[in-house]
């Protein structure tokens, strides 16, 4: 790496502001263009940006976990590397993606619903699939409702009422592409430090054809966020989005998001990372 590893960097991060009249918040998934020359998404919600401390867990990943802060580092060079083609991605990246996440959790079944590929381009709008910039907004990426409706989306109704008797959780497999991902790096939230009935709320994702549901973060003091300098493209962080065991006995999901660290040195590669997202099963 370029420089040694920071004990924490300092940055600022964007949260939910509930929306004042009670509605249920919403926000469209693809940017608009403004008369004005700027462009962003269509939502009924404030934001705030906070001034957090970002402990970095370089030679701490034992600390993090799936079950216990819901996200954890691996060492796990891909086979496939181009990351160029979406059906070569589906046919050669997806399998060993999910032998990956079967290892790791022990789960015996996983499917993948969707990718996407993020590329940080100053100046470029978020208006389609192929245009995705890193998230810069905390949130989580499915409640509930939105996790339950994947597995009905994506699965024959005998076969999802079946598999929803069961343990299921969402993950997300998220790794950089080309360089290390030190412009515009993860941050992910230790679930032990959120209040979910207090520090989230869900909020209405609006796709051109259909709408899906995430949470949106809200600040609080308390949270404790962490991030992994220098992520390489033969390293991946495994992000728990939902899982159904909600008795307590482990995380329910990690509020995440993009951020630009002040420390990055000029000159750095821009951010470019890939994301796939599954439905994991347990027997």
């Amino acid at each position: 790496m370029a420089s040694p590893s920071p004990v924490s960097t300092t940055a600022k991060l964007t949260f939910f502001i509930q929306p004042a009249d009670g509605a249920r918040a919403f926000q469209y998934i693809n940017a608009l263009n403004f008369p004005d020359g700027t462009a962003d998404r269509i939502r009924n919600f404030e934001r705030e940006q906070k001034e957090v401390v970002i402990e970095n867990l370089r030679g701490k990943e034992d600390f993090a976990s799936l079950d216990k802060t819901g996200f954890q580092l691996v060492h796990h060079p891909a086979k496939h590397t181009s990351f160029t083609n979406d059906v070569e991605i589906e046919r050669e990246y997806y399998p060993e993606g999910a032998e990956l996440i079967k290892k790791i959790t022990g789960a015996s079944r996983v499917v993948f619903f969707d990718h996407t590929i993020r590329r940080r381009r100053p100046g470029e709008i978020d208006d389609g699939p192929h245009k995705r910039q890193p998230v810069v907004q905390a949130h989580v990426d499915q409640t509930t409702a939105s996790a339950i409706a994947r597995v009905h989306r994506h699965l024959p109704p005998a076969e999802a009422e079946a598999l929803l008797r069961r343990r299921f959780q969402i993950v997300n497999l998220w790794r950089p592409i080309n360089n290390p991902a030190i412009d515009w790096p993860l941050a992910l939230c230790d679930f032990n430090s959120v209040d979910p009935k207090k520090d989230t709320l869900a909020v209405a994702l609006i796709y051109p054809d259909r709408e899906g549901e995430t949470y949106g973060v809200k600040y609080n003091p308390n949270q404790k966020w962490k991030y992994f300098y220098g992520v390489t493209p033969e390293e991946a962080i495994l992000i728990k989005c939902f899982d159904s065991i909600q008795d307590g006995s482990v995380a329910l999901y990690t509020p995440h998001t993009g951020f630009e660290d002040p420390t990055t040195p000029e000159g750095t590669p821009l951010r470019e990372s890939i994301e796939l997202r599954a439905l994991v099963f347990y027997d």
